[in-house]
């Protein structure tokens, strides 16, 4: 989520910062491992980068369970093959935050929290149930080495869960705050789609009626409206953005395609000249290829 100005999500929101954020998040967490965390007796600590300091590496949610165990979770409509790059580049500013400087420099081994790491996924394209991503797939091996024979000196592993409504993910039915978000969220696409004149608060209303993140929507609801109209306009953005890349990528291949065929005609005229037995300088002159090009043509 760079390059915008930073706003917090509903699902950001839900898990990290709202008034029931701590037996949310342990909720989620348990729902992860089959844990039966107690939100009373664990402590969770929220160990985000600050935007000001960090705000190329600000990342959607980062918990520090018991001082024992770093999660790190993004929440994603599109599923970015380089997240586990990413989740290396937060991990290592998160332990530089929790770790006084001058044990990092001292000869005793540091303790470090052991991390995890996790996407949400709720777009609309289809994906996977689950899915792991490793960042030793996109290193680079020699012709010699295989990935198979090769001792991988660091890996970082994502999983990636699935949480649309549709996808039935064991996750939702142990994780009650999270299947009430993916159906609100469902809500507000069909609503959408439907083209209703405003669909965001006809989304909230109708979830509030039906029971679905009722307490939240309704002592947020306002809040919510413009998180969710941060997160739709940013989509659009990025979908925007992408759209224009790629009709710049045509533009500049047409032009590009143009171009060589323009050079690949002056070079089929200037062989045509040479075997008439025009000298150097007259093609040259004609074709508008430099004397060295032309010479090339004889060889």
């Amino acid at each position: 989520m760079s390059n915008r100005n930073y706003k917090d999500s509903v699902f950001v929101d839900l898990f990290s910062k709202d008034l029931h954020a701590k037996e949310n998040f342990i909720s989620l967490y348990n729902a992860l491992h089959r844990t039966n965390l107690d939100p009373v007796n664990t402590e969770v600590k929220p160990v985000m980068l600050e935007k000001v300091l960090y705000m190329k590496y600000y990342n959607d949610i980062s918990m520090l369970i018991d001082g024992k165990i770093v999660v790190m979770i993004e929440h994603q409509s599109t599923v970015n093959e380089n997240m586990p790059f990413r989740f290396l580049e937060y991990i290592a500013r998160v332990y530089e935050k929790i770790t006084p400087t001058k044990e990092r420099f001292g000869r005793k081994q540091i303790k470090l929290p052991k991390p995890e790491f996790y996407v949400f996924y709720n777009g609309i394209e289809d994906f996977p149930l689950e899915k792991e991503l490793y960042l030793s797939d996109a290193f680079i091996y020699s012709d010699k080495e295989s990935l198979q024979d090769t001792k991988i000196p660091l890996e970082i592993t994502v999983k990636v869960v699935n949480i649309n409504i549709g996808k039935d993910n064991p996750i939702l039915r142990n994780c009650e705050t999270l299947a009430q978000y993916s159906k609100f969220i469902e809500e507000v696409r069909t609503l959408i789609k439907e083209g209703h004149s405003d669909p965001l608060s006809d989304a909230i209303t109708q979830s509030i009626k039906n029971g679905i993140l009722s307490e939240y929507l309704e002592r947020k609801s306002k809040e919510v409206r413009n998180m969710l109209l941060a997160e739709y306009d940013y989509d659009t953005d990025i979908a925007v953005q992408r759209k224009e890349a790629y009709d710049d990528g045509l533009e500049t291949g047409r032009k590009q395609g143009i171009e060589r065929g323009i050079e690949q005609e002056k070079i089929n005229t200037a062989k045509k000249l040479l075997s008439m037995g025009l000298s150097i300088e007259q093609i040259s002159e004609g074709t508008g290829l430099a004397l060295e090009q032309v010479k090339k043509l004889q060889e």
